[in-house]
């Protein structure tokens, strides 16, 4: 079978990117990300104005890194969602635009999937409990019977969105990222300060920790009670803390013997370091990236459109429309993995004290 090279556009929230993959291979993913000021999240009008300005930069840079040219390109995919709705429709425009003036198929991809199947691609994982963290999204995952299911989810917000939030909270600088800088901060907490832990079943809810924490950061730093960063250092052990929670209760119910993470928040090394203790305590494996491939990007789209691509699946001009909606339209490829969103959740009931409530702030602990 001849190689097939597949064109990425990734523009979902505020990063823009442009990846090439050739059957596995990732030839070129630059990509540009629009920085609000501190304080300030980015805003669906602003962050589409900015993409409007590099996204054909990034296109001239990711077929000059890769040593390509048009003809060579075999299939354009573009993030069809979810995501911000302007965002989304810039980079649909010029998919759409290439697809035509190029004359090659165009593949509308799930921006969900882009990220697992980018991740099992960099980490050679086969089979994994998926673990998808980032701004927008917060969902356990695992493929089973031609689908993507979801095993547990955010119930509200994002556990992204919830450190975002507080960033603003404490003014953190969004350069590069809120959650990198607090990853930073918390590097250097010292005190674990008490905060809400919500699992509801396979579920989780940061809504409320977001409410306390505003509530309280500014009166308690103040009294000299805490620093910002045994603020940053307690927001992520408890929020890390229900993410692994509810990761390990999807494993066994699995039968996983992997765990992959994925999704902007999953380059946070103390997430990656909390779920390889607990994979290590199931004598199971955990697979993650850095931020060149867990942090939104064309390749990513790319590899998901490549996977369908070699399944025979087109979007017609008439279907390449954007939504913002995690769950739509498709019939899945035979193992091709890429098409179907995450669809059919499968809730656990109430869980009784989990261990992993007492591990925040701990590098290791044994089971109870």
């Amino acid at each position: 079978m001849p190689a097939v090279t597949v064109l990425g556009l990734e523009g979902s929230a505020n990063k823009v990117g442009a990846g090439l993959v050739r059957d596995g291979r990732v030839l070129s993913n630059p990509r540009r990300t629009f920085v609000p000021a501190p304080g300030q999240g980015f805003l669906p009008g602003q962050t589409a104005r900015h993409h409007r300005g590099c996204v054909l930069a990034v296109l001239r840079e990711a077929l000059q890194e890769a040593g390509l040219e048009p003809a060579d390109v075999d299939c354009v995919a573009y993030t069809k969602g979810p995501g911000m709705g302007a965002p989304l429709v810039t980079v649909a425009v010029v998919a759409r635009t290439l697809a035509q003036l190029w004359n090659k198929p165009l593949l509308g991809v799930n921006h969900c999937v882009g990220h697992i199947e980018m991740g099992r691609l960099i980490t050679g994982a086969q089979n994994p409990t998926v673990l998808y963290v980032s701004g927008g999204n917060t969902q356990v995952i695992a493929y089973s019977e031609r689908r993507y299911r979801i095993f547990g989810e955010t119930i509200d917000i994002a556990v992204g969105n919830c450190l975002d939030r507080f960033a603003r909270v404490l003014k953190i600088s969004n350069d590069p990222s809120p959650g990198y800088n607090i990853e930073q901060m918390a590097k250097k907490g010292q005190k674990l300060v008490e905060l809400p832990y919500t699992v509801k079943g396979m579920d989780v809810s940061f809504s409320g920790i977001l409410s306390h924490i505003e509530e309280v950061a500014h009166k308690m730093l103040a009294s000299g009670e805490c620093t910002p960063e045994d603020l940053c250092f307690s927001l992520q052990e408890t929020l890390f803390a229900m993410l692994v929670e509810i990761t390990e209760r999807a494993m066994a119910h699995c039968g996983s013997q992997e765990a992959l993470v994925v999704g902007g928040v999953g380059c946070n090394m103390r997430l990656q370091e909390m779920m390889r203790i607990m994979c290590a305590e199931r004598g199971a494996k955990l697979f993650a990236t850095d931020e060149r491939f867990c942090i939104d990007n064309g390749a990513m789209i790319a590899q998901a459109g490549w996977e369908m691509f070699r399944t025979g699946q087109v979007t017609q001009l008439e279907d390449s429309w954007i939504t913002q909606s995690a769950v739509w339209w498709g019939t899945p490829p035979d193992r091709g993995r890429a098409q179907q969103a995450p669809a059919q959740a499968a809730h656990g009931t109430q869980a009784s004290e989990s261990p992993w409530q007492h591990r925040r702030g701990q590098l290791s602990v044994r089971r109870r």
